[in-house]
């Protein structure tokens, strides 16, 4: 028997990993992601979504009970550096914005 690695093996799927950064002013709306088309809830920090295509649209804002604000979208393409940051805006009325880490 051998001890390679078989050819069947499944390798692990594709990731992105984003970190969302709170603004100065301590917001405390929490922010929303939109993955590939489908809207979750997500908390500050660090979190890592599954690629599932070559290349799927991810999209960050936040949301008080008025008015959507802090909106940044990005194209993520499967198997390049998929780390990113969002960086929430100085002020409510501005859009956000995508750093790569």
């Amino acid at each position: 028997m051998s001890t390679e690695a078989s050819e069947d093996t499944v390798p692990m799927p594709d990731r992105i990993e984003v970190t969302l950064r709170r603004p100065w002013y301590g917001a405390l709306q929490r922010p929303t992601v939109v993955f590939d088309g489908r809207g979750q809830p997500a908390q500050w920090g660090t979190g890592s979504w599954r690629i599932t295509g070559t290349e799927v649209s991810f999209e960050v804002f936040l949301f008080n009970r008025m008015w959507r604000y802090g909106a940044a979208s990005t194209t993520v393409t499967a198997g390049v550096d998929t780390s990113l940051v969002y960086r929430a805006p100085l002020l409510p009325f501005l859009p956000g914005r995508f750093t790569t880490s």
